[in-house]
């Protein structure tokens, strides 16, 4: 496999920092810029992972940043917070025995 430009390891950092799968990484960097590129490789982009253990500061850095910023965000949406989705799930039970 050929280096991957910046653009492309941006794109991949961010992906996996905002919990993609790998796998769905890999299918987007093929769709978007049409360059195979595997699930394994992928993971070395994701300081989580056994594979990201010598991922480079940069990139490290923008991982970070990026999730930190995407639960933050997430926080915000209603629906990511366990009482508001039980109490959605009560009110369609309730519908459902009525």
């Amino acid at each position: 496999m050929s280096k991957l430009s910046r653009e492309i390891q941006t794109f991949v950092v961010t992906s996996v920092a905002c919990f993609d799968e790998p796998s769905l990484v890999a299918a987007a960097v093929r769709e978007e810029f049409d360059i195979h590129i595997t699930r394994q490789a992928v993971e070395a982009y994701d300081p989580t992972k056994l594979a990201g253990r010598d991922l480079a500061e940069r990139w490290a850095q923008l991982f970070w940043t990026t999730r930190e910023a995407f639960l933050a965000d997430t926080a915000r949406v209603g629906i990511s917070h366990r009482a508001v989705r039980l109490r959605a799930l009560q009110r369609l039970a309730g519908r459902a025995e009525g």
